[in-house]
């Protein structure tokens, strides 16, 4: 089941079964990598691939190499949010046989629009219609994926 609204309604998600994410779990993976990129580029090009001894400090000098490691861990991590979000939530559409219902138009408009997969084990189409209906819904279509 999906629901579309022209405004954020709380609690749906969590009433649809939306409520955890995996966004997190990719931002601090995200942000890792980039830590661990930002600095092994920095050891890297300090202390093997280019060692210069400049006032006798060691060659891992690892104060010198927190800004650009913080960096890149920012970047990172802002990168794979973005990108996780887009993937995880299945972006972009460009083409949804919802968008063949007329009336699927005024849910970014003024009007509430609930998708129901017919996927589920107890999902009776007749059942299911009449209960919307009760509901108080104001029309109810078929959508072939």
């Amino acid at each position: 089941m999906d629901a579309y609204s022209p405004f954020p309604v709380e609690g749906l998600p969590e009433a649809l079964g939306y409520g955890k994410t995996r966004v997190p779990l990719v931002v601090l993976i995200g942000g890792l990598l980039g830590a661990f990129t930002g600095y092994s580029m920095q050891y890297w090009i300090a202390g093997v691939y280019f060692p210069i001894n400049i006032g006798g400090r060691p060659l891992n000098s690892w104060p010198s190499f927190i800004p650009i490691t913080f960096e890149l861990t920012v970047l990172f991590a802002s990168l794979f949010a973005v990108l996780g979000m887009l993937a995880l939530n299945g972006l972009p559409t460009p083409y949804h046989p919802l968008f063949n219902v007329h009336r699927f138009a005024l849910a970014s408009r003024d009007r509430f629009f609930l998708a129901i997969l017919s996927t589920d084990k107890k999902f009776k189409l007749e059942e299911t219609r009449q209960f919307m209906h009760f509901l108080g819904a104001r029309e109810v279509s078929d959508v072939d994926f």
